[in-house]
């Protein structure tokens, strides 16, 4: 018998996320009479996101029912399910922030304040939760995941689960390698964006060999001819596969992008580590190119919206995605039972990682809850140069964020690879956080020293 939930989404103006998750419900029988709850502080973008979930649902004969609110307390009301999914700032004011970096000689991953505007999102979002639908789950879907879950479940008391698509790099390598994805498995735990294949498994046995074939007899044609086929596409370029070397073990979908500083000097070194035409995610050619998709996509989902004779099955197709939300759900309200890769609370799973640090492992997922599975220790060399460095990264942003110290915020711009100079940092910082746009952020860090008093290590630096 099926069980109806109701499933509050924040920031549904993501109109391909949206309406993904409207399909993946429509075709989980368990789900049938549940109740969705759209909100996004854009009004034109939700009724159109509204409009179009309700015909596909009607077009595939489905039971579910859709609310739109610009008000989040509205769509938190008796929720079983939370789905955060919402960007505070917009792609032009990344651009902006990047654009000011290179003013001050920094290229792309320059000076950084943080991510003060989504932790306010998701701890404001939390509080409602406690407030309103204390037993609901959180199932967030917006980044940070790392940072923001960990935040989260330290500072309240509702249950949280975070989800990345980065897992799903072991399909591309699967794919280059010919491999039937039905036939491979695989285990990659971490934290997000910095997670590592510990098992890559085809048929039952270890397919890492398959690998290094690969990469020996066809890894230079590969580098040298493949042109990526999205801004992504860094999973078996020569910079995943020089961390492989470094680490034996692959870094798996986001987490070749960090790495290490040399990978990232200029665009042509970019380029020779990341491949053709973009030199990875993280350049000044990528980021338009996939701000510009997204922008085709919401103009094409727009004018479906206003044309009644438009199909939503064609624009959406009839199968279900790869995402993990609705069959989360699922496994939670019905007890139908899987395994799902989730980011939640250490609690000992991952060895070497504190318990209240949120870590990216397999879980199984049945009516008793969201059960970690113990993995192996990653090799201490991954621990030392990569996972634990990360680790305190994150543990930095949240203590700044935390405690509003802006000089926190100046010595991650001091320890940025490109910074050249104390004066340089400081510049670029100040500068930031006197965008209009940043009114809010600025506000909220502040020195540790007496007003004013910031200029003596600045302008004395230059004496």
């Amino acid at each position: 018998m099926a069980t109806s939930v109701r499933i509050a989404v924040i920031g549904a103006g993501s109109a391909t996320f949206s309406l993904g998750l409207v399909k993946d419900l429509c075709l989980t029988e368990n789900l049938e009479g549940s109740e969705v709850a759209f909100m996004d502080i854009d009004a034109e973008r939700l009724a159109a996101v509204t409009k179009m979930a309700a015909r596909y649902t009607a077009e595939v004969g489905a039971d579910l029912r859709f609310e739109q609110t610009t008000v989040r307390a509205e769509a938190l009301r008796d929720c079983d399910f939370v789905i955060n999914t919402a960007m505070v700032q917009s792609h032009h004011h990344q651009r902006d922030m990047r654009e000011l970096m290179e003013k001050h000689g920094y290229y792309y991953r320059g000076v950084s304040a943080g991510s003060f505007y989504q932790f306010r999102l998701m701890m404001d979002a939390a509080r409602d939760m406690e407030a309103i639908c204390p037993q609901a789950w959180l199932i967030q879907s917006g980044n940070p995941v790392f940072d923001g879950c960990t935040l989260m479940t330290r500072e309240t008391e509702i249950k949280v689960c975070g989800l990345c698509h980065g897992h799903y790099g072991y399909h591309r390598i699967a794919r280059v390698l010919g491999l039937d994805l039905g036939r491979v498995g695989f285990q990659a735990p971490g934290v997000n964006h910095c997670i590592w294949m510990t098992h890559f498994l085809f048929d039952g046995g270890d397919a890492y060999p398959l690998i290094d074939e690969w990469i020996a007899t066809k890894g230079e044609e590969y580098w040298n001819t493949h042109v990526a086929d999205g801004t992504h596409d860094i999973q078996l370029s020569r910079g995943a596969v020089h961390q492989y070397r470094m680490y034996g073990l692959f870094p798996i979908g986001d987490s070749p992008r960090s790495g290490g500083w040399w990978y990232h000097a200029d665009i042509n070194t970019k380029k020779w580590w990341f491949g053709e035409p973009y030199g990875g995610p993280d350049t000044h050619l990528a980021r338009p190119v996939h701000v510009e998709r997204l922008e085709e996509r919401l103009a094409q989902i727009q004018a479906a919206s206003g044309d009644p004779g438009a199909k939503m099955t064609e624009l959406f197709g009839t199968e279900r995605t790869r995402e993990q939300q609705v069959p989360i759900i699922d496994a939670l309200t019905n007890d139908v039972e899987g395994q799902f890769q989730v980011n939640v609370p250490n609690n000992g799973a991952l060895p070497g990682v504190a318990d209240d640090v949120v870590v990216e492992v397999p879980a199984v997922i049945n009516g008793k809850g969201i059960q970690p599975l113990g993995v192996d220790p990653l090799p201490k060399k991954i621990m030392l140069e990569q996972l634990l460095p990360t680790i305190l990264r994150m543990e930095r942003g949240l203590e700044a964020y935390r405690t509003g110290d802006r000089s926190m915020l100046l010595f991650n711009a001091l320890e940025n690879q490109q910074t050249r100079s104390y004066q340089q940092a400081a510049a670029a910082l100040d500068e930031l956080l006197a965008q209009p746009e940043n009114e809010e952020l600025a506000a909220h860090f502040s020195y540790p020293w007496p007003r004013g008093h910031e200029s003596v290590y600045v302008d004395g630096g230059r004496n």
